[in-house]
């Protein structure tokens, strides 16, 4: 066994490399400002209850000008935000206006408040929401549509019937995330994506802010739309030209509403601006004693297949090497069956990464947990990774809990374990939904998992849409 950390992998940007999202806008510029098609003007939809829409007003108003940073000796960690225009940074501006926007009558919203079942509740509530965003999306050229959520509401859509009071925050959080999946998923087929926003968490009033300060939360709220509304990326890993042009795959298993079935998500990234396609598997079957998901040799050929007749269809000619990432063990089945996809495609190089948790710890001599990078080779074919950890460019562990590393065994790989550790940390990156450096796990198990989450509230016979933007 033995201990390396890797480097912080680069980022590419209009006009230079940086390891930080968020100074890398600041100096470099957004990457795609090379596509002559890029949109410098993003249309933002408005549908929000009166009080909202206007906080909602101002918080693009301060997004717009910029936001000083927090005061802390951690400078890089606590970047101000410059503001969103044309000649600065992402080089684009928001627009809104009253014929974009949509108010939610009170009424209706305190109707909500009287179904004694939270189903019904939640039910209402995307009903409510989803009347509006047809409606702009029907009636409006727009690009992202903003959806505010009153505290009140985001309340009665998360707490149980009284009957029910044993709920937690956790089930609570969980919750949440259910009306959240549910408007993405009824919304999907008409076309644009959606940026939901808690009304509390751009109250301007000083009470009423969460944990997170403005500059950090204006650079992932811009930067999520930025994403949304464009539809590339504001910053992607920097190319080794030495390497084979590889398509990364990432394999994910999520549970149908009524819990009876479990299918497979597939996300894949293809090409420089992060294009990829999102595909849905058939339902799996369960191991008997472990009660883990896995694909038969059919299911694993089939979905792979799929996935690289889209990738040749978006580049015009296959990859040279299929990275395929997975957040559990790779059965004997599974490896057949992507092998198969992948010699009837004569590609010649592949790796086969899976990526789960440890309880495994690394400890240092400081109070500090190990660097972001610590990688602890156990053999050729196994390590432990951290990806989160103490970051030299902040200064800090930016953390609230001690860190856990991550396990990646490879399987079937042509490539050593560091160098696929060293692409792991890469691509933890790559989440457009958050500028901090250190992400915990890649965009291709993160995309995979978020894909599941909306994906069991999408009808078996809707298509869904491929792009990451209406997930995230």
């Amino acid at each position: 066994m033995k201990v390396k950390v890797l480097s912080e992998p680069l980022l590419e940007f209009g006009k230079g490399t940086h390891i930080c999202p968020r100074s890398g806008i600041e100096r470099l510029g957004v990457y795609d400002q090379k596509d002559e098609f890029r949109k410098t003007e993003l249309r933002l939809g408005i549908v929000g209850r009166g009080d909202g829409i206007d906080k909602l007003d101002i918080w693009l108003e301060k997004c717009r000008s910029g936001i000083l940073p927090k005061e802390s000796r951690l400078a890089n960690l606590f970047k101000g935000f410059g503001g969103i225009t044309e000649s600065y940074g992402f080089q684009t501006k928001l627009l809104s206006s009253t014929a974009y926007t949509r108010t939610l009558q009170k009424s209706l919203l305190n109707k909500i408040s009287h179904a004694k079942i939270r189903e019904d509740r939640v039910n209402e509530a995307v009903d409510l929401y989803y009347d509006q965003i047809r409606f702009l999306t029907e009636n409006r050229a727009i690009d992202v549509i903003i959806c505010v959520i009153p505290k009140d509401l985001f309340e009665q859509v998360t707490k149980l019937t009284e009957k029910n009071s044993e709920d937690n925050d956790q089930l609570d959080s969980y919750m949440e995330h259910n009306f959240r999946r549910l408007l993405k998923a009824k919304s999907m087929h008409l076309g644009v994506p959606l940026q939901l926003v808690l009304e509390n968490t751009i109250d301007d009033d000083k009470a009423a802010r969460d944990q997170q300060d403005d500059a950090t939360k204006a650079w992932n709220f811009c930067t999520a739309l930025y994403y949304k509304g464009n539809r590339t990326v504001p910053w992607r890993l920097v190319e080794e030209r030495y390497k084979p042009r590889s398509c990364y795959v990432g394999i994910g298993f999520y549970k149908s509403r009524d819990g009876e079935t479990i299918s497979t998500s597939l996300a894949q990234v293809f090409d420089e601006f992060g294009h990829g396609v999102i595909l849905r598997g058939t339902p799996v079957a369960l191991d008997k004693e472990d009660k883990r998901p896995f694909m038969s040799e059919e299911q694993a050929y089939e979905l792979l297949n799929n996935a690289l007749s889209e990738y040749d269809k978006a580049l015009m000619q296959m990859p040279a090497r299929v990275v395929i990432h997975k957040s559990s063990q790779f059965r004997a089945s599974e490896i057949a069956g992507f092998n198969r996809a992948i010699e009837e495609k004569s590609i010649r190089t592949k790796d086969y990464v899976s990526i789960t948790e440890t309880d495994l710890r690394l400890f240092g001599e400081t109070n500090y947990p190990p660097k972001r990078g610590t990688l602890l080779t156990i053999s050729e074919n196994e390590g432990l990774l951290y990806t989160r950890g103490f970051v030299d460019f902040y200064k800090t562990y930016p953390g609230m809990y001690i860190p856990s590393p991550l396990r990646i065994i490879a399987s079937e790989n042509d490539s050593s374990i560091e160098d696929l550790c060293e692409e792991v940390l890469g691509l933890t990156k790559m989440n457009w939904n958050n500028t901090q450096l250190d992400g915990r796990t890649p965009i291709t198990i993160e995309c995979a998992k978020k894909v599941g989450e909306i994906m069991k509230y999408v009808n078996e016979y809707e298509k869904p849409q491929v792009s990451y933007s209406f997930y995230m």
